[in-house]
């Protein structure tokens, strides 16, 4: 072909067309936070927050800062180590070899010991020199208010809300709403163009160190939980095993949740669980629950509070647009309306769209009572747990079939809404989703457990009604054998669910565990349903897959369909 032909065929070829960039939810594995609920940091491992993905400081369902960058003569320190100590506090140490004298060892350091706690971030910085001569420094430290709600940082969404700032006696302090953020620094601190300035001049003679603090206040009057007061009820518990690793990692563990426990402001005694970082920290029904049941080993105490926190916000009256319903416990709460972008999910402050929390209550109720909980405690709560027996037996069946179900009647809430409550969750073996009402295999054992444990609890108590709930788990354990039960090339098993027709939909999950142990299988089937939990299509051998990894929707990444 000759140069003008060549230059008419690539004439005639269409141009690429630019796709703008499709807002993504930010990844976290390589992130490194600090946190002290309802307040959380998200960082490189350097210390660096980069204005990007997760990073920033965080209180409550906002983001108050997005980016931190220090800069030492303009350079950015070389990271060479993070150290966690604890959940809410870790160590960043750099190097500054622009500093070094010509030896081959480095020997200037930078330390950057970070403290968050409720409401608060403060960061010592160290510069250490063992150079023989003196050294200069200019130190540097840009921070930038965000103000974005968590929802928005969640989707993507890169562009910071309104703020106001001005020059404070103590520091420097920026606005949005009701949110008011003070900046305070060893240094000077001032406001830039971007956000706030914090600068430092250091001079080290020979073998010297330097100092240098700052942090962050946040005072947020609309927040909805806040953290909790005085010692976890298992601070006097030192695990001691064979396995020093073990030990490790249950100090670790149990830090962690420690660091997580909330409370409401107007009973900061009733502490729970929040759901977790960086998403959910504030109060989920069945995830406070689940935690206050795992913990019962350790006590009572934080399973009494969380039932008590729940019964002041159980249900009272019927209401689509957030799913409340009489008797029934919520699912979520928060400061505001969670709006979730691309999504058409807007969820009200106090959401209530959960199948499973309310049997769940009942549940811990009865585990917590065996354990320990005095019956001075349950009694008072017996009406709250009358009123979720009600809805088990009552409004909990949307469709009058026998069984648990739930459909989003709002329009706008959660399509699904089990533990998996993402929206490509329950689906067919063969990839299609299951449309709803759905009935989920797992929360119909939650039911039996709850009927069981509730007529038990009235038996002891002298109160009527447990003959009528043994009667009714007695008539669901038959409906379930006679509905939920599938043969598939994997085997039988339970469906994960019913669809809005009364089919099982026959994908093998990880639903299934969650029957083992509620009684609403005999011996031999949970024998069968545990030998298919480890059989190799379910075990990764990291642990065990939420979605078989024959079925056709199976992809190890998937949120609640194929990942550990």
């Amino acid at each position: 072909m000759t140069d003008a032909a060549q230059r008419v065929a690539r004439d005639a070829e269409p141009e690429a067309v630019a796709r703008p960039e499709q807002p993504v939810q930010p990844l976290l594995h390589d992130s490194v936070v600090v946190f002290r609920a309802p307040t959380q940091s998200w960082s490189a491992r350097d210390g660096e927050m980069q204005s990007e993905g997760i990073h920033g400081l965080y209180h409550g369902d906002t983001r108050v800062l997005r980016a931190a960058r220090l800069r030492v003569d303009g350079r950015i320190p070389e990271a060479i180590s993070v150290s966690p100590n604890g959940a809410s506090r870790a160590t960043f140490v750099s190097l500054l070899r622009h500093l070094d004298d010509a030896g081959a060892d480095p020997r200037v350091r930078l330390d950057r010991e970070r403290v968050v706690s409720d409401g608060s971030l403060t960061e010592s910085m160290v510069l250490q020199s063992r150079v023989g001569h003196p050294i200069s420094a200019e130190v540097t430290l840009e921070l930038e208010p965000d103000f974005s709600p968590m929802h928005d940082v969640k989707a993507g969404l890169r562009e910071a809300a309104r703020w106001a700032g001005e020059t404070a006696a103590d520091g420097v302090r920026v606005r949005a709403g009701e949110a008011t953020v003070t900046i305070t620094g060893s240094g000077e601190v001032a406001l830039s163009d971007d956000g706030v300035r914090l600068s430092w001049r250091i001079d080290l003679p020979a073998n010297g160190t330097a100092t240098m603090t700052w942090g962050v206040a946040i005072e947020d009057p609309t927040l909805v939980v806040t953290s909790a007061q005085g010692e976890p009820e298992w601070s006097g518990f030192h695990p001691s095993t064979s396995d020093s690793r073990l030990n490790s990692w249950l100090e670790l563990a149990l830090d962690d949740l420690d660091a997580l426990r909330l409370a409401r402001p107007g009973h900061p005694d009733d502490t729970f669980l929040a759901a977790g970082a960086p998403w959910f920290f504030t109060l989920f029904g069945r995830d406070s629950i689940w935690a206050a049941r795992f913990l019962l080993p350790l006590g009572t105490r934080i399973a009494a509070s969380t039932l008590r926190v729940l019964a002041r916000l159980q249900g009272n009256s019927d209401d689509p647009g957030s799913a409340e319903q009489p008797g029934k416990i919520m699912h979520e709460l928060r400061a505001g309306t969670l709006t979730i972008p691309g999504e058409g999910v807007a969820l009200p402050p106090v959401y209530y769209g959960t199948v499973d929390a309310t049997a769940l209550w009942v549940c811990l109720l009865a585990d917590a009572w065996d354990h320990g909980m005095s019956d001075d405690e349950v009694r008072v709560l017996l009406p709250t747990m009358r009123a979720c027996l009600d809805w088990i037996m009552g409004q909990g069946d949307s469709d009058g079939d026998g069984f648990l179900d739930y459909v989003d009647l709002s329009g706008h809430g959660l399509s699904n809404q089990g533990w998996k409550d993402s929206g490509d969750s329950i689906q067919w073996r063969v990839g299609p989703l299951a449309q709803g009402p759905i009935a989920l295999c797992e929360v119909q054992g939650y039911a039996f457990e709850a009927a069981m444990a509730g007529a038990r609890v009235l038996d002891h108590f002298g109160e009527d009604g447990s003959e009528a709930l043994r009667s009714w788990a007695a008539a669901l354990k038959e409906r379930f054998r006679q509905a939920y039960w599938v043969e598939t090339p994997e085997g039988r098993y339970p469906a994960v669910a019913l669809d809005a027709r009364k089919r099982p939909v026959d994908s093998l999950t990880s639903n299934i565990g969650h029957l083992l142990g509620t009684g609403i299988l005999d011996p031999d089937e949970e024998r069968h349903v545990a030998s298919l939990l480890i059989s190799p299509s379910m075990s990764s051998g990291f642990g065990l897959r939420t979605m078989s990894s024959e079925s056709a929707g199976y992809w190890p990444l998937s949120y609640h369909c194929g990942s550990v």
